[in-house]
């Protein structure tokens, strides 16, 4: 390892000293708080806290903003803190992506391209793009994994645990257990580029001669485990037709809409972290035509139960039937759930489904803004479950719950109008438990995908 890297590696070790120390002390003082029967200034706490994991922009911011989106999985202070931070690192230099690739490909790397821009072109928390173009004159796209990102989740995953034992001390209204688990499970999935190539042929087959969905196709020969090589996917980023026409922004929405709703529904299958970057707008005529869709490292797959309890929770909902909707919680996993707990999780129920249970052509949340979205709701459960619970949230929630809010965000920047009704109930049209569960044995067997199971 040469000096600089060292270096690189020795800082970011005492970063995660002081954020640990940080952390651990925002944790101290409200134990203190607590043992004395002082009610502490939860805002200023959430400041501190929110100050002291700033610093890293590593992976942590990344789980830091998908809790937020979660009701009460904090208090409603820290996850507005925590949810402006930026899930982003500084790039790497050129000569450190020389050496990188050098670790994953060999000495002659380069001469496996016919050029290769050392310079990002993007970067996130665990890694960075770079463009290159292949043997046979295809563009292509580089993702390029960050040194030594394995201790960094691993320590990122600690920091959780902190921020979470933080959260316990505060009467919580949701426990956290299994949503540390869902979260790791996840975080470490993203690690491993040979999944995410397996989980992008996957969606490549789910849309493939889908005229309005792009799918990036992998080239196994230049990709390993911590270098993962595909098409180059031409598009303009998503907000940038803001202020296009209402068409254009509608056929963006119902692109997006299918393309969460549709591999989820016949597949039980969905595309976790619905953040802006992960999708690009392509034209056709100088026209929105359609969505490139980006970056497979957090994909979630249910077993059919969990997909046929998403179908009965919406029709229960429908049609006002309490006893279907209390079944399709429990075959989620939740337990021993009283009448209240059961309102509670309706109000975000019906926060989620409701533009799906509304049979007219409207925005995704009429009257807020995407900063606001669900923030109301989520203050009014947040207060009966911290008064009648706590409530175990079960693992396979965490994401669903997640890239639900994330596509709900997409829906109200681009300010589409659609009868989200009909497009739902298109979508799941004939849908049948067994032939869900046979579609997807037969895909995720071809992708070499493992079948997910039922949490114990």
């Amino acid at each position: 390892m040469s000096d600089r890297e060292d270096n690189r590696l020795s800082a970011r070790a005492a970063r995660y000293v002081r954020v640990g120390t940080n952390v651990g002390a925002v944790a101290a003082k409200v134990a203190g708080q607590r043992l004395l029967g002082v009610e502490g200034d939860r805002g200023r706490d959430a400041a501190a806290l929110a100050a002291a994991l700033g610093g890293l922009k590593g992976p942590i911011m990344k789980v830091a903003q998908l809790i937020s989106t979660i009701p009460e999985a904090l208090p409603a202070e820290y996850a507005q803190e925590l949810g402006q931070l930026q899930a982003h690192a500084p790039p790497m230099g050129p000569a450190f992506v020389k050496r990188r690739m050098m670790a994953e490909l060999g000495p002659d790397w380069r001469n496996r391209f016919q050029s290769f821009e050392t310079t990002a072109a993007a970067s996130a928390s665990l890694g960075q793009v770079h463009r290159a173009t292949g043997p046979d004159s295809k563009a292509l796209a580089a993702k390029l994994q960050y040194p030594d990102m394995q201790s960094a989740v691993e320590a990122d995953l600690n920091q959780l645990k902190l921020i979470f034992a933080v959260h316990a001390r505060m009467n919580p209204g949701v426990e956290t257990k299994e949503i540390w688990k869902e979260i790791a499970a996840r975080l470490r999935e993203e690690l491993d580029y040979d999944l995410e190539a397996r989980h992008t042929a996957l969606y490549g087959a789910i849309f493939a001669g889908d005229p309005r969905i792009r799918v990036p196709e992998i080239d196994a020969a230049l990709s390993t485990k911590r270098l993962l090589v595909m098409s180059w996917m031409d598009g303009q980023p998503l907000l940038s037709f803001k202020s296009r026409a209402i068409e254009e922004r509608n056929v963006i929405a119902q692109s997006m809409f299918r393309a969460w709703w549709f591999p989820f529904s016949h597949f039980g299958v969905i595309h976790g972290d619905p953040h802006l970057g992960n999708y690009s707008v392509f034209e056709r005529d100088g026209r929105a035509a359609g969505i490139n869709l980006l970056d497979y490292g957090c994909i979630r797959t249910f077993p059919t139960p969990f997909v046929q309890g998403v179908i009965d929770l919406y029709n229960g909902l429908l049609h006002g039937k309490r006893d279907l909707v209390v079944h399709a919680y429990e075959t989620w996993g939740f337990r021993g759930l009283s009448g209240e707990l059961i309102d509670a999780m309706n109000i975000w129920a019906r926060f989620i489904y409701g533009p799906l249970l509304d049979d007219r052509e409207r925005t995704i949340a009429e009257g807020t803004t995407p900063g606001e979205y669900g923030r109301r709701e989520a203050f009014t459960v947040h207060k009966i479950l911290r008064e009648k619970g706590p409530v175990t949230v079960p693992r396979e929630f965490v994401f669903m719950d997640r890239a639900a809010i994330g596509l709900g965000g997409v829906f109200l920047h681009l300010d589409a109008r659609q009868n989200w009704f009909r497009l739902f109930n298109e979508t799941i049209e004939g849908f049948q438990l067994d032939e869900v569960a046979a579609r997807q044995k037969a895909l995720f067997d071809t992708c070499r995908v493992p079948l997910p199971q039922l949490a114990a």
